[in-house]
């Protein structure tokens, strides 16, 4: 009986529950026989490895412009979320994950573990390695479905998801800012929609038809699923039009919650539901800062769709909530990128729990990498963190202490913001004053209360750390024509 290739090397790793693994079936049997020569006792199971033992399959469920204060479980008395609050409760709520501020960077951060002064945000250039490549090159199957965004919203082949390490795709190349979105499958373009409320459904319908039929159940999975919802122009399908108490926001928040539910009970009709990590989270804040909305009330885009969409009502699509945070999408405050995040893996990330940790999308890849036992590039900053221990319960503070907003930087419970910021002008803050600003942020987690005058010492000790972390990126990519 030929057991297999003698010469196929051994591979050791310890997993995140301080097992030793060997990478291959050659390898254990003469491990085993090495055992029983020195007279070790062995204990042997006679079934063979249960899914549950193996590394999990993991489902990231973006969503776009939510506001953090959007779910019944972050504080919503608005909204009617039960899915995503029993989620909530089957795993941990994150009151301190950041994205980015706007949405291209946000993702470009995602994928590659690289802040967008690095990763280029819409421009992500074709040689960034992405965690999907990264995971799929220790045999996972890899799947991205939705709103793609680091192609300059353009069919740039190499800079499209097949290049990026996804083994499918489905969804659109860019935002849906006038109204309609064309729509791609893997690298052929299908059609153009002007219908925006089809679209969650749309993406879910897509993400369980993989799970069912397209997903090798031989190998471990990622699918990253990418709502194009709650990005202007939002809509709701006619089931859900009218039945929430936030107007067309509401319905379209809710629809997605119900959705959200679709794919989760599909995971688990198929007995995923135990080795699958579930991740929740959104891009950035929502559409709430006055010159957003003024200038895109002004949008002749936006002035057609609304003639032609009579449950548009009172501008009611402008009405993501951030609370208690200041400010929204674009901004620099903590409601422009701090957001809601729930993670579920039973059994390994702790139920019920909510953390104040400072953790971020930077660190998924790194995370991913101690998971799924991929090593992270070397030739390259990266400035994401492995926060497996964060996530498994071992760690209340976890593993990061700082985080960078471009015009701004976190250390523990300071931040600080520099006085002039790089920013698209329709994104500016207008009515914020060129002055450079200090908060505590457990004690004032609005940022209502500037104290750089009184903590000179901490301002300065937080301009060094912003001018460390953007060394050597280009700080002004967001002023530029993406």
């Amino acid at each position: 009986m030929i057991l297999g290739r003698i010469d196929e090397p051994a591979t050791f790793k310890i997993n995140p529950h301080g097992v030793i693994v060997i990478m291959n079936r050659i390898s254990y049997r003469l491990f085993l026989i090495t055992l029983l020569i020195c007279g070790v006792p062995l204990q042997i199971s006679a079934t063979p490895t249960t899914r549950e033992e193996r590394r999990p399959n993991i489902v990231i469920i973006f969503t776009d412009d939510q506001g953090y204060a959007d779910l019944g479980c972050y504080g919503s008395k608005t909204h009617k979320t039960p899915r995503l609050d029993q989620l909530a409760e089957e795993g941990t709520r994150f009151t301190h994950f950041y994205a980015q501020h706007v949405c291209g960077p946000s993702r470009s951060a995602l994928l590659t573990g690289r802040y967008p002064i690095r990763s280029k945000g819409w421009s992500m250039p074709a040689d960034e390695i992405t965690f999907a490549e990264l995971i799929r090159g220790v045999g996972y199957q890899t799947a991205c479905i939705g709103k793609w965004d680091v192609s300059n919203r353009s069919a740039i082949i190499e800079r499209m998801p097949l290049a990026q390490g996804f083994d499918y795709y489905y969804g659109t190349l860019g935002g849906n800012d006038g109204g309609k979105v064309d729509l791609y499958e893997n690298n052929e373009r299908l059609q153009t929609t002007k219908d925006m409320s089809s679209l969650t459904t749309l993406y879910t319908d897509k993400a369980i038809d993989f799970i069912k039929t397209k997903r090798d159940s031989s190998k471990p999975f990622v699918l990253y699923m990418a709502h194009t919802m709650m990005h202007m122009n939002i809509d709701a399908s006619d089931a859900f039009q009218g039945t929430s108490e936030g107007g067309l926001y509401g319905d379209v928040v809710e629809e997605f919650d119900y959705e959200t539910g679709r794919l989760l009970d599909a995971i688990d009709e198929h007995g995923l539901r135990n080795n699958t990590l579930v991740i929740y989270t959104t891009d950035n804040g929502p559409w709430n800062q006055a010159k957003y909305v003024d200038n895109k009330r002004k949008n002749k885009s936006y002035i057609k769709w609304k003639q032609e969409h009579s449950h548009f009502k009172n501008d009611d699509i402008f009405a993501g909530d951030s609370a208690p945070l200041r400010n929204g999408k674009g901004s620099c405050y903590e409601g422009g990128c701090r957001v809601p995040c729930i993670i579920r893996w039973p059994g390994h990330v702790p139920a019920g729990e909510t953390s104040d940790a400072i953790f971020a999308t930077l660190d998924l890849l790194p995370t991913f990498a101690n998971i799924a036992g991929y090593k992270q590039p070397d030739d390259r900053k990266i400035d994401g963190v492995d926060q497996t221990d964060l996530l498994l319960g071992k760690s209340e503070a976890g593993a990061r202490d700082d985080f960078y907003y471009v015009n701004a930087v976190r250390k523990g419970k300071w931040k600080y913001l520099k006085a002039e910021h790089c920013i698209y002008n329709y994104a500016l803050d207008s009515t914020r004053k060129e002055v450079e600003e200090l908060y505590d942020l457990e004690a004032d987690p609005s940022e209502t209360t500037n104290l750089a005058d009184q903590y000179p010492e901490k301002v300065a000790e937080l301009k060094v750390l912003l001018a460390e972390i953007a060394k050597g990126g280009d700080e002004q990519f967001l002023t530029k024509i993406r």
